[in-house]
């Protein structure tokens, strides 16, 4: 599949493991090669009332994998990993926690209200345990070795910190059939037995892992294409099948947003329209069935 998001022209191809189920962009760019993917739009949306709100909701999300260190009544320190313009160490923050941040992007601009460091997590001069909770929220799916992000976490921890880590689910129909993962910023796909070897490999010891939509959607847009294609023509879903967002469908032929474009969308893929209908319904047998796109894990350092 392309970039959709700032270079259509651009495919990647993703393989997978057949030992070990782990997913990965291949051949992948560079290190070097990855900065042109993140511009600075892909950090900086001008912000709006709902935005905010979403954010705080967000946030307000995090931080509840970490309220049982809030209790011990010290003022615990967080390291928040691929932290990109500050806002969930600042939220942190404000609820008495001491915050550090890593960003590698210069795009995300800069940090000055707390210590930050630019550099991959496994290169910062910290080499003893020294923090409460190391999280990772939506990072582990983007970097080039994600096995140095596990051992990493484990040498800065103090004795049973947590690693609190949101990733992609790679068994989820959506992240493995319905192209909707943010290739190629998305360099790595995780399924629950991957996830679960590299903790065991690094000294972590599984807490809770939970699979749903409180924190990020994954909802399964082309899930009715899909299935038209696979079961009633029972042919294979590629790209090509994919059919354009309403975004994208008004981009591409200059529309303005509107009843009227709205129904020009309809004829154009009825399918995009009536499945929407459906996607509480799918979602939530989705989460039931633990199959939902997004994972949320919380361990523990041995």
């Amino acid at each position: 599949m392309p970039d959709r998001l700032f270079f259509p022209d651009e495919f990647f191809s993703v393989v997978s493991c057949d030992e070990c189920g782990f997913g990965f962009v291949n051949p992948r760019p560079t290190p070097a090669e990855m900065a042109r993917y993140y511009p600075a739009a892909y950090f900086q949306a001008p912000p709006t009332a709902s935005s905010n709100r979403y954010f705080q909701r967000r946030y307000a999300a995090e931080s509840a994998y970490l309220r049982q260190l809030e209790k011990r009544g010290t003022n615990p320190l967080l390291l928040d990993v691929g932290c990109a313009t500050g806002g969930f160490p600042r939220f942190m923050a404000a609820r008495g926690w001491r915050v550090e941040g890593i960003e590698v992007s210069e795009a995300a601009g800069s940090i000055r209200d707390f210590p930050g460091y630019r550099a991959e997590f496994q290169n910062i001069p910290i080499h003893a345990p020294t923090y409460d909770a190391v999280t990772a929220w939506a990072v582990l799916e983007h970097v080039h070795d994600p096995m140095t992000y596990f051992r990493k976490a484990n040498e800065v921890l103090k004795p049973s910190g947590l690693f609190v880590f949101l990733v992609t689910n790679f068994e989820s129909i959506a992240s493995r059939h319905l192209f909707v993962e943010d290739v190629p910023r998305h360099l790595n796909f995780f399924t629950r037995s991957v996830v679960r070897r590299y903790l065991d490999l690094t000294g972590f010891t599984l807490l809770r892992e939970d699979n749903g939509r409180n924190i990020y959607k994954a909802a399964p847009v082309h899930w009715l294409p899909y299935q038209i294609q696979t079961r009633l023509r029972r042919r294979s879903f590629t790209y090509a099948d994919v059919p354009l967002t309403k975004r994208e469908f008004l981009q591409v032929h200059g529309l303005a947003r509107g009843w009227r474009s709205s129904l020009r969308y309809a004829a154009y893929s009825p399918a995009s329209v009536i499945e929407r209908v459906f996607f509480p319904l799918i979602e939530a047998l989705q989460i039931l069935r633990r199959s939902y796109g997004i994972s949320t894990y919380v361990a523990q350092k041995r």
